[in-house]
């Protein structure tokens, strides 16, 4: 008999209760150390003060509203947004799968309203990921995501991952826009050399071409910069975001150009809950603790003490780890070891750590971490590695 619950996910057997900063409650009332945050969502700890105060504070006035109306907290958000980004606009949705599919369609439209209704063509990389709609799949193009899914979604191109002379090539009067995540996520923490994206932008900007990014899950102070691209000094013309933007509240968004979203008006696109009061009121209490003076600052510091504690551990276990990967508080263990086995003697040190693909294993702790847990977590890892090499 099926359960009550579609059966989608292969759960772990760990049901928690209640989350201070970087810890996570069992109902049991043991005690797991979180190196995976909600998958780079709680950016800010479990249960963050300010955060708890912006959503306590708008659930005493007013839930939702729609979009029929003037929202003051979404635009306050999208004020706050466009201060410290590139964009000029800004579209809230409820995850980054919905903001998978706004920027499919502005890219499109945009060509449309240009009286180019054939550049529809978008080029994606393998390993990547962008959401499980039907243009998030089709988008990734990989046969786990789309298997049993077609018809799919058709006008994506997709290209190995880091081979600019393969993009150039597919780039023909069919194409549009160029889709990246900056840092792989779920492809296994693979970051794109500071060089390759602005060779991107480069391209973009002489074949006239819109550059989408995808930061959804590297965004948000997640690698040190509030976005990951401003590491290599370019910018997208869209670009997609959720998952830390809300802080464990669903939040996501799309920001954009003014030129990018020309071709969006009134009726191209909406959503029901989407920048409502009250995942606006927390976004912007994320946006003004991550854009206070020094936040950034420490999170690069903390990154640099962790990274250098996940280079000794990965001395120490060789059979176990390859090596360390990532930027900022999102950071990789590639395994010689199975992955999961990693993860699992994880959950038996009361550690949580997150799969993905080509054998690693995400760490991806709130940004609030401290100097303290990043030892601990360090010495749980430790214990993790000896429990996988004495199996």
């Amino acid at each position: 008999m099926i359960p009550s619950v579609l059966p989608t996910y292969s759960r772990a057997p760990l049901s928690f209760v209640k989350g201070e900063g970087s810890w996570l409650i069992e109902a049991d009332g043991r005690r797991f150390l979180d190196l995976g945050a909600g998958i780079a969502v709680n950016a800010l700890g479990h249960a963050n003060p300010a955060l708890v105060k912006a959503l306590s504070d708008q659930a005493q006035n007013l839930w939702h509203t729609s979009n029929l109306y003037q929202i003051p907290n979404q635009q306050a958000l999208a004020d706050k947004l466009v201060e410290h980004t590139f964009a000029d606009t800004v579209f809230f949705t409820n995850s980054g799968t919905e903001s998978c599919e706004l920027a499919v369609k502005m890219a499109r439209k945009y060509w449309y309203e240009k009286g180019a209704p054939d550049k529809t063509d978008i080029i994606t990389f393998e390993g990547s990921f962008h959401g499980r709609s039907s243009a998030g799949i089709a988008a990734a193009g990989s046969e786990k995501m789309t298997k049993g899914f077609g018809p799919l979604l058709p006008g994506f191109i997709h290209l190995p991952w880091g081979d600019l002379d393969a993009l150039k090539a597919a780039i023909t009067d069919t194409v549009g826009a160029i889709l990246v995540e900056p840092v792989q996520g779920e492809g296994g923490i693979r970051p794109m050399d500071d060089s390759d994206l602005k060779a991107l932008r480069a391209l973009c900007d002489d074949h006239d071409l819109l550059l989408i990014l995808d930061e959804v899950q590297c965004g948000m102070g997640r690698t040190g910069r509030l976005f990951a691209h401003e590491w290599a000094g370019i910018t997208p013309d869209i670009m997609m975001v959720a998952k830390g933007i809300g802080g464990g509240f669903p939040l996501g968004a799309v920001l954009a150009t003014e030129k990018a979203a020309s071709g969006m008006s009134a009726g191209s696109h909406g959503s029901t809950y989407g920048g409502n009061p009250l995942g606006c009121a927390v976004g912007s209490a994320v946006m003004d603790e991550m854009t206070a003076e020094g936040f950034l600052d420490e999170v690069n510091r903390k990154a640099g003490l962790m990274r250098q504690k996940l280079e000794g551990l990965v001395d120490a276990h060789p059979e176990v780890f390859e090596e360390v990967r990532g930027a900022g508080l999102m950071l990789g263990l590639k395994c010689k070891a199975v992955n999961a086995d990693v993860v699992k003697a994880g959950y038996d040190n009361m550690l949580l750590t997150v799969p993905a693909a080509d054998n690693v294993i995400r760490l991806l702790p709130p940004l609030t971490i401290s100097d303290e847990e990043i030892g601990e977590a360090t010495t749980r890892l430790d214990a993790a590695a000896k429990a996988v090499e004495n199996t």
